[in-house]
């Protein structure tokens, strides 16, 4: 008895699809067929009644020639000149599948988010839902650039950055955030010199958006990599990096959705200590009588104590790790420069409420949208790279109302 074959969901066969052109590069309809029922256990024989005639077809053949044509008129796959049934893929990006300007691709969502194939450009035009926190770790300007961006040029660095968030800014709710985790390890071309990129950055972000600059959260990263190679090891005239900047916006200081009572750390024994002793018993003063210690000072018992302006976290996390194993697993490219989950995690509790929205223009593999559906906060994320996006969303696939994309968003 045969049994019909369950057509895989759309998202996967792009993926399968653009891996098989990439692998094999020219391709015929035939030996596509043959590679992806052998990937998806499909049978090549299946045929059931379609239409009002009854003619037997292959609905899952059906599903892959309406996905070459979809993506043939996204600019993704494009027919070989002089033979028939053939394709390859048009243009790709250090291997990997880059959305096409102007499409907007639904990947995969739960009950809280979504997450969408696509350029933020497109897809986080004319939202309607008001944003509380924009966070988001974009690609660097980099001398080499990789797989996931990147370049050199700083004045193009930052109008591509303002470019990517200015839909996302013009939904911002009042009080609404902007946080961007960049990079400060950039140089002057060819020099020991600091790039003032971070600074064109922040006056281009308060100029062009009327952003204020609310901090300059600063990441430290025990586990960093030494570099500058070339400057700290090499030539031995600077120092090896061991933070990066976050840049902390708002549209509105006065309303600012901020509670640094949602992120407090735990007292130290010696701090409960001295609560619990009714405070401190002497009388001191600091700075020239800027900061004076009175008696009692500390005693009254608190919910723990407000965090520094200084994140310690290293890249490894569980999370990253997961999604390593997964895309692995799936054969796909792994992301190099992941963030660990701590970061946006960190960030959604500071500066949102349960229910908030959180948006990632440049979503990567999906940890900012992890973070926020662990919270209870409503997601979206954009990302250009389909591998990148397929290899996150396997960690979702608990989440409630899990679904993987069929259509366009």
């Amino acid at each position: 008895m045969s049994t019909q074959s369950a057509t895989p969901a759309q998202l996967d066969l792009f993926v399968a699809v653009a891996e098989a052109y990439a692998e094999r590069g020219v391709l015929a309809n035939g030996d596509l067929y043959n590679h992806l029922s052998q990937r998806f256990a499909l049978d090549p024989a299946e045929a059931v009644p379609i239409g009002v005639a009854g003619v037997k077809r292959s609905v899952w053949k059906r599903a892959v020639r309406w996905q070459q044509q979809t993506l043939k008129a996204m600019g993704v796959l494009e027919h070989v000149p002089g033979e028939r049934g053939a394709w390859r893929l048009a243009a790709s990006e250090g291997g990997l599948s880059a959305a096409p300007p102007g499409i907007a691709l639904l990947g995969f969502s739960t009950r809280l988010g979504v997450a969408v194939w696509g350029d933020c450009s497109t897809a986080l035009a004319g939202l309607d839902q008001p944003i509380t926190l924009i966070v988001s770790s974009p690609p660097y300007p980099i001398q080499r650039a990789r797989r996931y961006g990147g370049t050199a040029d700083t004045k193009s660095y930052v109008d591509f950055i303002c470019r990517a968030i200015a839909p996302a800014i013009r939904a911002l709710a009042p009080g609404g955030s902007l946080c961007l985790n960049v990079s400060n390890d950039v140089f002057e071309p060819g020099r020991p010199s600091r790039s003032l990129y971070l600074e064109r950055l922040t006056l281009a972000v308060a100029d062009r958006f009327g952003m204020s600059l609310m901090d300059r959260l600063i990441w430290h990263n025990p586990s960093k990599p030494p570099g500058p190679i070339a400057w700290a090891s090499k030539k031995r005239v600077q120092l090896n990096v061991a933070w990066e900047p976050i840049l902390w916006f708002t549209n509105d200081p006065t309303r600012i959705s901020a509670d640094n009572r949602r992120v407090l750390e735990t007292h130290t024994r010696k701090q409960i200590a001295l609560m619990k002793s009714g405070g401190e018993s002497r009388q001191a003063s600091y700075g020239d009588g800027a900061y004076r210690l009175r008696p009692g000072a500390f005693s009254t018992e608190t919910d723990g104590r407000i965090p520094r302006n200084l994140i310690m976290r290293g890249h490894a996390c569980s999370d990253t790790a997961q999604y390593r194993a997964d895309a692995t697993r799936l054969n796909l490219p792994v992301h190099g420069a992941m963030q660990p989950i701590a970061i946006p995690e960190f960030l959604i509790r500071f500066l949102t409420r349960e229910s908030d929205l959180v948006v990632d223009p440049f979503g990567g593999t999906a940890t900012t949208a992890m973070a926020a559906e662990r919270l209870g906060r409503r997601w979206l994320v954009v990302e250009r790279m389909l591998e990148y996006l397929r290899g996150g969303g396997e960690r979702f696939q608990r989440c409630d109302g899990f679904r993987w994309g069929h259509g366009v968003a």
